[in-house]
């Protein structure tokens, strides 16, 4: 029984020590040049892409999602404004905060990554519906993981600037 599970589990060692890895750092490069192409920083991008992704949000949300302070976030909130992709609206619950909306339906983003999903569609003709369900649910829950590790890691570091004695098998 044993046996049986080695090429798996090498399989396994494969995705995670280094087919992961490597894609992920292609993506991270794939993006920058996504935000050179828009004029933009990769950061910029990314909270772009969350605005995308999660809808409208104040500055502080973003911030707590990203890490970012909230100079840094003042920052890129006035990159995205000035560049088009992004508009502040008063809370009407918070006179003092402001909530941030995409400023297109339809961004210029769109035209420079529709080639690369257009490639990987093609691609994923190539597979079945079973092997595209588990596509589909690697993808949604490695990315819940990843952004979960990242909150973790965040917190790691919070706790070790403030001198909070750390635990001894800290485990994201």
């Amino acid at each position: 029984m044993e046996t049986a599970r080695a090429p798996e589990h090498e399989l396994i060692e494969e995705i995670v020590g280094r087919l992961a890895r490597r894609h992920s750092t292609a993506v991270v490069l794939f993006h920058h040049a996504v935000a050179e192409s828009l004029g933009l920083g990769p950061t910029d991008h990314k909270c772009l892409d969350l605005l995308r992704d999660r809808g409208a949000m104040t500055g502080s949300d973003l911030g707590a999602i990203t890490g970012l302070t909230s100079g840094a976030i003042t920052g890129v909130v006035a990159r995205l404004e000035r560049a088009g992709y992004l508009r502040r609206e008063p809370d009407p619950h918070d006179g003092r905060k402001q909530i941030l909306h995409l400023a297109l339906k339809r961004a210029h983003i769109q035209d420079v990554i529709d080639p690369l999903r257009g490639d990987v569609a093609v691609m994923l003709e190539h597979f079945d519906k079973h092997q595209l369900t588990a596509i589909a649910e690697f993808l949604t829950r490695s990315t819940d993981l990843v952004y979960r590790h990242a909150t973790l890691l965040r917190a790691h570091r919070l706790s070790s600037k403030l001198g909070v004695p750390e635990e001894r098998s800290f485990q994201p």
